[in-house]
């Protein structure tokens, strides 16, 4: 199931995730301040997707470190913005991007 992107946002209020991919809902818990959760969905989701969300929340985490190897992972240059921003980027692109089977 795909939702808008106001959807998502809007459901950030809400107790439980939207029916998302595993990725998205990481980014989800993530963009909540549920680091533990949101790293165990990036973890199990072993694809390009789940390492950038991986390296986000690496940076959330204060791990630049372990940040950089994960966006390598991911194929995406380092970030070094403002986190809520790229946690909200990485929700849209997830958005768009048609469903894995």
């Amino acid at each position: 199931m795909t939702i808008p992107m106001d959807d998502f946002v809007l459901s950030l209020e809400h107790a439980d995730p939207p029916a998302v991919p595993v990725a998205l809902r990481a980014v989800w818990h993530g963009l909540r301040g549920e680091w533990q959760p949101a790293h165990e969905l990036a973890q199990a989701q072993d694809d390009a997707d789940g390492a950038w969300v991986h390296a986000w929340l690496h940076r959330l985490e204060g791990d630049l470190g372990n940040a950089d190897y994960w966006y390598r992972r991911a194929d995406r240059p380092a970030q070094r913005g403002e986190l809520r921003a790229e946690g909200l980027d990485i929700a849209r692109a997830l958005l768009r991007s048609p469903p894995r089977a």
